[in-house]
């Protein structure tokens, strides 16, 4: 059913396809129901024929609409599904199309806030500022004479994207059944991602609530500003914020015109990316230069201005230990350790050998440290780096590879800034300190401290989870498989163990006690460390099982 009343809608992408000569792309002869309605469809543009496939892909998205656009744009974050080439043209796609009237921006403000304009603002435009397939920017004055812009949804956008998803998912079927690379290009997996983030940006409650957590990340930063999100007139599908100026960061012919320190700029932009990623965990995921912008008044200290905060990422905490344990060892050339923590993330097999994952490695990275550092892009290396890795069946989680487009945006706006900017002796010390900070003894003890509560309202119970769970390890395929004496000898066992884990468990917990108390020496005196720690270390002695003769 749902198949037919899409006809029509799926009839027209087909035939967008091959007027821009992508049934080549597709194979239609190897794609079942193209290979049947080819005939009817139109000729491939002539003046088409020497473009590249990533071009012409990036024109029929174009022809298609708004939301076809947005999927482009994510589907080019995906470099570990879609051809380098590809993403490059992909990324390219600006999201533009013509404003609504700005009476229903207004009409939506007052539904959404439930007061009129007049009283919530001193003045509103109803001239965008910026339009998009989402939403729309209007420029505002609040009461008490502060600027503000106010992002607001389309109207009927939600069925607009509904209708669009719907039929991206058919076509995403279609390719998952006919489709000969399927398994690779996991047609579904990406129709998914797309939806997610069409309705990540529908709530604009959300992206406050991302502005808001990155402005504390850098709060009174003189290297990033986030303006200030108005809450009191902020909704789902009104979001107002601090009206902000400046230029984007590629207007090199402006930053210079206005005495900043290009050099300078440069460095904290790759400064500020491993901040947010390696100390924060929290970073702006769709960082073109359209979205950051550099702040001309601020001469002596440069400044870039965030914006647009639909998109942001983090990553699992092992994962971000693991990835900056492989940045410290790229910068460092350790090939071997590359590997070895390529294994030990879990990003690929344990079956993979680890010499000849070494030995790949190498072949990718050697010919790159023939050139002076200041000319090798770590970005580039890290997605040939990725790309190598695939054939090593690694599993790489969507996360990662956002992370790779955003480390490929801040470089490509470095070196705009800066053409000879040595991005990897700007990077490597930051990110050593960063880690340095973050996994410090001190810092590790914190941590122990704050979970101390958790650890000991559990501590009480952790015998007889441990006598409970040996008993239904008896009672279950051991009763059968055991004799009555090594039941006996089991049961035995088992006494011991739990001692054991009592005894651990006091000891383990006096002795970080003792380690606390001793970070808090002037307070308590020394005295009480001491005892803590002697008394783990008698629990320990305690608890230890002793041979019987």
């Amino acid at each position: 059913m749902r198949s037919v009343r899409l006809l029509p809608r799926l009839l027209r992408v087909a035939a967008v396809l091959c007027r821009f000569r992508l049934d080549e792309l597709l194979d239609a002869r190897r794609i079942g129901p193209l290979a049947w309605v080819r005939p009817l469809l139109p000729r491939g543009r002539a003046d088409l024929r020497d473009a590249n496939r990533g071009e012409r892909l990036r024109l029929a998205l174009n022809e298609l609409g708004p939301i076809f656009v947005k999927a482009g744009q994510v589907l080019s974050t995906r470099r570990d599904l879609v051809p380098e080439d590809i993403a490059d043209e992909l990324a390219e796609l600006q999201d533009r199309v013509p404003p609504f009237p700005g009476s229903e921006a207004r009409a939506i403000i007052e539904a959404q806030l439930g007061a009129p304009v007049s009283e919530l603002y001193a003045s509103f435009d109803e001239t965008p500022l910026a339009s998009a397939s989402i939403a729309q920017v209007h420029a505002a004055t609040l009461h008490d004479g502060r600027e503000v812009v106010i992002k607001v949804l389309r109207p009927g956008i939600d069925k607009a994207i509904a209708r669009d998803i719907d039929l991206l998912r058919a076509l995403g079927e279609l390719a998952d059944r006919w489709h000969p690379n399927a398994d690779k290009i996991r047609p579904l997996e990406v129709v998914a991602e797309i939806e997610k983030t069409l309705e990540n940006e529908l709530d604009l409650q959300r992206e406050g609530a991302n502005a808001s957590l990155l402005r504390r990340n850098f709060e009174g930063s003189p290297d990033l500003y986030v303006p200030a999100v108005e809450w009191d007139l902020s909704h789902a599908r009104v979001l107002t914020l601090e009206r902000v100026h400046g230029v984007p960061a590629d207007d090199v012919e402006a930053i210079a015109a206005a005495g900043i320190d290009r050099k300078q700029l440069a460095a904290k932009g790759v400064r500020l990316f491993y901040e947010q990623v390696f100390r924060d965990n929290f970073f702006h995921a769709d960082a073109h230069p359209g979205n950051i912008w550099v702040d001309l008044t601020k001469i002596d200290e440069p400044q870039f201005i965030a914006l647009d905060f639909g998109i942001m990422g983090s990553l699992p905490e092992a994962d971000q230990y693991w990835l900056a344990e492989n940045f410290i060892a790229l910068f460092e050339r350790d090939y071997r350790r590359i590997a070895e923590l390529h294994l030990a993330a879990g990003w690929m097999p344990r079956h993979i050998r680890v010499d000849e994952l070494e030995g790949a490695v190498r072949t990718v990275c050697e010919p790159y440290f023939t050139r002076p550092l200041s000319q090798i892009s770590i970005a580039e290396l890290v997605a040939k780096l990725f790309q190598t890795a695939r054939r090593f069946e690694l599993t790489l989680q969507p996360q990662l590879i956002l992370l790779q487009k955003t480390l490929l945006n801040i470089e490509g706006v470095g070196r705009r800034l800066d053409p000879d900017i040595d991005i990897w002796a700007v990077a490597h010390p930051v990110l050593k300190r960063i880690l340095r900070k973050r996994y410090s003894p001190r810092r590790a003890l914190r941590e122990v401290r704050r979970r101390i509560p958790e650890w000991m309202h559990a501590a009480p119970r952790m015998p007889d989870l441990a006598r409970e769970w040996l008993q239904q390890a008896v009672a279950g395929e051991l009763q059968v498989r055991f004799a009555s004496d090594d039941l006996a000898r089991l049961h035995t066992e088992a006494r011991r163990t739990r001692r054991l884990l009592a005894g651990g468990l006091v000891g383990a917990t006096l002795i970080l006690g003792a380690l606390l108390l001793w970070l808090d020496a002037p307070q308590v005196g020394h005295w009480l460390p001491v005892l803590a720690a002697i008394g783990g270390v008698v629990a320990f002695v305690i608890g230890w099982p002793r041979q019987r003769r």
